[in-house]
């Protein structure tokens, strides 16, 4: 009977665990940024800052070294475009094909045009 009774204990704190994982707060950016920013001023203790926002102490420091990498990169001068290297290259590749189709429309306007002006003199003598 012991054994019955810890297997839904665990079976009980299991789903207990997985209740709060799913409904748990999710923070969006800006939350973010005002907490940690919250926390610099140093106006509350990090303790009583997590109490009030309802974070383990351990996610804020996360989220205030990440904020702080974010912030030496951007000063460093290293400004990651959104687009990645294979988008650009498919981007490159997209404009050498609409070049080339430029190109040949053109000849092809250019080809026409002298046609066009060899007919009109055709005609003219006639």
């Amino acid at each position: 009977m012991n054994r019955d009774s810890s297997s839904v204990g665990q079976s009980s704190e299991g789903i207990v665990r997985e209740i709060k994982r799913r409904t748990r707060k999710k923070y969006t950016t800006e939350e973010k940024i005002r907490i940690v920013l919250e926390g610099l001023k140093g106006e509350a203790s990090i303790a009583e800052l997590c109490r009030k926002e309802g974070i383990n102490p351990n996610v804020f420091y996360k989220w205030s070294r990440d904020f702080m990498e974010a912030g030496k990169k951007r000063l460093q001068g290293d400004t990651e475009r959104e687009a990645n290297s294979t988008e650009v290259v498919g981007l490159k590749k997209e404009n050498d094909q609409l070049k080339a189709l430029v190109a040949e429309l053109s000849l092809k306007n250019r080809v026409l045009k002298k046609s066009l002006s060899g007919l009109e003199s055709d005609l003219e003598e006639a």
